[in-house]
């Protein structure tokens, strides 16, 4: 199998992020967000993925972290788009259920070629420290929009919007761990009766 690597460097006006990734790492990460909360969650993504993960941004945090955010769930998409320019022989789909205390969240992911987010995660706070709960749609719409998968994130119940959230992070990696994995059986073939993702 070729090596499932990427560096992507997307600059703005109003951020510059830089993020590199291998999706058959060991989940080794250097995270540099600018975002404590959102570095504890990138975490997650890649010790519970498996994934190798640096991530460096820089951004108009004087403003808020919308652009952050927002931004390095893009280029979060982008690295995996480029990391994985051919599907032949994943096994395309993923799925998790991930429990912290009392919290619990399912995490379903399409390898589809198609963009689309649906998210029911009902927050029981607005913030998390300093963090707006809202950003975690924010990052998840900005990666479904350049990876190309199709995403539904539900948190079923939970009462510490910390859990909440923390749960709907690593039930992420595990899907994408799952959904990524080569299957022995699809070996030369893509997961697809179109044969086209």
């Amino acid at each position: 199998m070729n090596p499932r690597t990427a560096e992507v460097v997307r600059n703005t006006a109003e951020t510059r992020v830089r993020v590199r990734i291998n999706l058959d790492g060991t989940g080794e990460r250097r995270l540099a967000s600018g975002v404590p909360f959102l570095d504890h969650m990138l975490d997650q993504i890649a010790r519970h993925g498996l994934i190798d993960l640096e991530v460096e941004a820089s951004g108009d945090l004087h403003i808020d972290a919308h652009h952050t955010v927002e931004d390095i769930g893009i280029t979060l998409g982008m690295a995996i788009a480029r990391a994985l320019p051919d599907k032949t022989g994943i096994r395309r789909y993923g799925h998790a259920y991930v429990p912290l205390d009392e919290a619990l969240s399912r995490v379903v992911v399409d390898f589809s070629g198609r963009p689309g987010l649906v998210w029911q995660v009902p927050f029981t706070r607005a913030m998390i420290g300093a963090f707006d709960v809202d950003l975690a749609h924010e990052f998840f719409q900005g990666f479904v929009n350049h990876a190309l998968v199709t995403l539904h994130i539900d948190n079923l119940r939970g009462d510490n919007a910390h859990h909440q959230c923390e749960t709907v992070f690593k039930a992420f990696a595990r899907a994408l761990r799952a959904a990524l994995e080569p299957d022995p059986r699809m070996a030369g073939r893509l997961p697809s009766t179109k044969e086209a993702l």
